[in-house]
């Protein structure tokens, strides 16, 4: 009875991490790629994925984003924290889009003119470029 219920206690649980976790490739299209220039709003340090909230212009008019970044071991191991970015700070990033969500994209590339700060997301790594 114990193995039983080891055996469906895995088992479930395991499906539902496996479900919590994406594969970037299959959330977002590698082939096509966006530039965007704006301001951000929010910065999210959250598990397992950190997000950006931008006031993207594009076209002339503000458009909100939802950019997803590399996961938040990573990026803290970079020297990423909760005030690396923050409400108000310009930035340029491009990334690549997503497959179903308008407005939402995988950051490769971050870079905020004011200090010289850059990120990249370099194949599966991600680097802080100065």
């Amino acid at each position: 009875m114990q193995f039983v219920f080891t055996f469906v206690f895995v088992f479930t649980f395991a499906g539902m991490t496996a479900a919590a976790h994406h594969s970037v490739a299959g959330v977002y299209d590698t082939r096509q790629e966006a530039t965007l220039a704006g301001v951000v709003v929010q910065f999210q340090f959250v598990y397992p994925h950190p997000f950006v909230i931008l006031d993207a212009s594009r076209d002339g008019s503000t458009e909100r984003w939802t950019l997803e970044m590399d996961n938040r071991g990573e990026l803290a191991q970079i020297g990423f924290t909760d005030a690396t970015l923050k409400p108000g700070d310009q930035v340029s990033i491009t990334g690549s889009l997503s497959r179903r969500e308008p407005r939402r994209l995988y950051i490769r590339r971050l870079d905020r003119p004011s200090d010289g700060f850059a990120y990249r997301q370099v194949g599966n790594r991600p680097q802080i470029v100065k």
